[in-house]
């Protein structure tokens, strides 16, 4: 990793317990984690380990039953909602498993939703030359393919410069193809601008593109693995 070695966040004794009824759901228990400017961090494990709420967390989607939560050494346990929609706005950028493009509008329409309210916004066309679709800037979605359209909204998480990019399962609704193709368009705005990546996945072969992996089993980091020399995403295959 080339970058600063530097806190992006850092996060101590985070816990969140969901409550269904008289049943309470234990999430996260008590989860430690630094993220370093510039890397890309995979989050690997199964369904119901506490991925999806740690990104939330971090996102500023969610907020922890327990625990401290350090942005750049702010601590967003405790902000208000204006204080984590800006947080989001400012700094966040999310990819989830489905696009949520509108779909009267045209890839730069989309993007360009984000680009009107960001304070040092990319232009759209940028955007999406970045994740190789310059050549379909005025296509609508239903024009697109699956993976197109996901790459649509990388574009869009990324075109307000967001420090962060949090993707939740980018690959899960696509091909293994396409699935590389999307990934590749990750890997490309990690490297090429610096954002600092989470990715979510159930696959374990996408954890070998990541500088570091985490394992989450039962709400906990059940350990980490750092890839010396991780590989470029067009040479996976699942």
């Amino acid at each position: 990793m080339d970058a600063v070695d530097e806190f992006v966040f850092r996060a101590r004794g985070i816990s969140k317990v969901y409550r269904m009824g008289e049943v309470e759901v234990h999430a996260l228990r008590g989860v430690d984690l630094d993220l370093h400017a510039g890397e890309l961090v995979v989050l690997l494990g199964p369904s119901g380990s506490g991925k999806s709420t740690l990104l939330n967390i971090l996102g500023g989607l969610d907020t922890p039953t327990s625990g401290h939560v350090w942005y750049h050494g702010e601590d967003l346990v405790g902000a208000d909602d204006a204080r984590l929609t800006a947080f989001r706005r400012e700094h966040i950028g999310f990819v989830f498993q489905f696009y949520n493009l509108i779909p009267s509008l045209t890839a730069r329409e989309n993007v360009a939703i984000v680009t009107e309210i960001a304070t040092r916004p990319m232009p759209p066309d940028e955007a999406l030359g970045l994740v190789g679709l310059g050549q379909r800037l005025d296509h609508f979605p239903a024009q697109l393919s699956g993976g197109e359209q996901q790459r649509v909204a990388i574009a869009r998480a990324i075109a307000k410069r967001p420090a962060v990019l949090l993707c939740d399962e980018p690959t899960g609704a696509l091909d293994s193809a396409t699935g590389i193709r999307v990934l590749e368009a990750i890997e490309t705005i990690n490297r090429e601008i610096g954002t600092t990546t989470v990715v979510i996945t159930h696959n374990a072969d996408i954890a070998r593109m990541a500088d570091r992996v985490l394992y989450l089993a039962d709400g906990r980091i059940a350990r980490e693995q750092r890839n010396e020399v991780p590989i470029a995403a067009r040479e996976l295959s699942w």
